[in-house]
């Protein structure tokens, strides 16, 4: 943990269970969570002024998917110090490789993964990352 200040998250994902549950599970370590149902609904956070220290994504997603989140994010440069983590069913190397190319840090197959693992996954990312 960063001193007394929480970590804030940004989850994106068009899966309200899922959004609810890792929210509840980022809450029980500190962090304060922010969550948005798609990219555009997430890049609006962004530009609304919200600054996370970490962003957790789907890649498949309606209105904007997470790799054209990825790519408005980085081209009106928002959350520039946010470590990012790709959350998602598609894993291949393929998707994987698109979602590198952005530069991400890190990308978890959502179906392989508990949530606990997910979360201890951000926090590592959060003390390894450059700033």
């Amino acid at each position: 943990m960063n001193g007394d200040t929480p970590y804030k998250i940004l989850i994106v994902d068009d899966d309200k269970f899922l959004l609810n549950m890792y929210s509840i599970k980022f809450q029980k370590e500190k962090f304060e969570v922010v969550t948005a149902v798609d990219g555009a609904d997430a890049i609006k956070k962004l530009q609304e002024g919200f600054i996370p220290d970490s962003i957790v994504l789907d890649i498949v997603m309606p209105v904007m998917d997470g790799l054209e989140f990825l790519e408005k994010m980085r081209q009106e440069n928002l959350a520039k110090d946010a470590s990012i983590l790709v959350l998602s069913n598609q894993g291949q190397s393929v998707d994987i490789e698109k979602a590198k190319k952005f530069g991400i840090d890190g990308y978890i197959v959502k179906a392989t993964t508990i949530p606990a693992e997910v979360v201890a996954e951000v926090l590592r990312l959060l003390q390894t990352h450059k700033k």
